[in-house]
């Protein structure tokens, strides 16, 4: 994924994390990405998209106990 520029567009972004634009959208205005507006126009940085991304799969771990048998996970 290293064809990404380190600021992003909603869309790229939505490319980028492979979910829906209108997902983004909403993660956006409820600000549960990190993210800044510029004017009309969305911008993500991907640094912080990645730890964003990161922190948030350590916390679903956290959160859901997953029995060894049911661990196929991504």
């Amino acid at each position: 994924m290293d064809d990404f520029p380190q600021v992003l567009t909603i869309e790229e972004a939505s490319k980028y994390l492979r979910i829906p634009l209108s997902t983004l959208y909403k993660l956006a205005q409820d600000g549960k990405i990190p993210c800044q507006k510029v004017g009309r126009h969305w911008r993500f940085r991907k640094e912080r998209i990645d730890n964003w991304l990161d922190d948030t799969i350590a916390k679903s771990k956290k959160q859901t106990p997953i029995d060894d048998e049911e661990q196929h996970g991504c």
